[in-house]
């Protein structure tokens, strides 16, 4: 089955792609090499397993084609830059794979400044282009569970348009999400982005769903960051998206951020802007009610308001 937003298969592969009689003690112990002594969570990905001497690890089953390459690349390329800590990667294949647990605390104000520094120190580790997937990740990738295609392109405000906005509009007309008539409010805000989408700034290392959830705050005080749809992007669409679904101390991430790397001005301006790609997935994914949210932030874009809604919740699993 194609997916209507993109194009690509994303309905008829789970017994094909996916092994669903492994356990996934079985797998921890495969793809590390080192025996089970138990699993605290059996059922659902990720589930958690204890390996020889204790040793807690998480163990994830890829959505779709691709997905485990996909996120063991993006884990990896942002592991590189040396800036946001993400979980070490402890075995994969093309269905499975296994990475470290990170103990877990409170949100911390402290941690989220550090947080904030340390995000721009990883979005200034930059990528070779916009849409450009990690190193060795696949370009039909997948954010959450949306197909997402990394095609890469040097200029900001027609990628973005063409890759991360209208393929998503047009899904969400072909689920009769969104009508015709509601598409071409869109349509006028891919027109008007290079007018609309500030000054020109390089590509960025992107996490690319970079929602609360998947943002762990350390019991060492350290934020680590999980799930990546990772690749080359404009730095404001991380930040865009911590804010649409409430990210704790967010203030103190955006104070660490600005010390680390300053913002261009009119960038609150643009908050909506840069949700109206997760928006927009959730369109294709969950119905009407973030379709309804894609609009409005798209009519203030066009009207130069900053988009004020209140964050909603995020249960999907996307």
């Amino acid at each position: 089955m194609k997916c209507p937003a993109s194009g690509l298969d994303c309905g008829s592969y789970p017994e094909a792609v996916v092994n669903r009689d492994e356990d996934p003690g079985q797998v921890a112990a495969r793809l590390t090499g080192r025996p089970v002594t138990g699993t605290r969570r059996a059922s659902g990905s990720p589930a958690e397993v204890l390996l020889d001497g204790g040793t807690p690890v998480m163990v994830k089953r890829g959505d779709g084609p691709r997905a485990v390459r996909a996120e063991v690349a993006g884990l990896r390329w942002l592991a590189a830059a040396d800036a946001v800590r993400v979980p070490a990667v402890l075995g994969h294949d093309e269905h499975w794979m296994v990475t470290e647990r990170v103990p877990t605390d409170s949100p911390d104000p402290e941690a989220a400044l550090l947080f904030g520094q340390a995000l721009a120190a990883l979005h200034a580790a930059g990528a070779p282009r916009f849409g450009a997937p990690p190193p060795g990740g696949p370009e039909d990738a997948w954010i959450g569970r949306a197909p997402m295609r990394n095609a890469p392109g040097t200029d900001w405000p027609r990628w973005y348009a063409e890759h991360r906005v209208l393929p998503y509009v047009r899904g969400a007309v072909d689920r009769g999400t969104l009508g015709p008539g509601e598409a071409a409010v869109f349509e006028q805000v891919c027109a008007r982005l290079p007018e609309l989408a500030g000054p020109p700034e390089p590509p960025a290392r992107l996490h690319g769903d970079l929602w609360n959830g998947n943002v762990l705050w350390g019991a060492d005080g350290q934020v680590r960051l999980i799930d990546p749809a990772a690749h080359g992007g404009h730095r404001e669409t991380d930040l865009a998206m911590l804010r649409l679904f409430g990210c704790p101390h967010l203030d103190r991430v955006l104070a660490g951020y600005r010390q680390a790397a300053p913002l261009a001005d009119g960038w609150r301006d643009r908050v909506g802007l840069h949700q109206l790609f997760p928006l927009l997935v959730h369109a294709v994914l969950f119905g009407r009610g973030y379709a309804e949210q894609a609009l409005a932030a798209a009519r203030n874009a066009l009207a130069g308001r900053p988009r004020r809604a209140t964050p909603p919740s995020r249960d999907h699993g996307a």
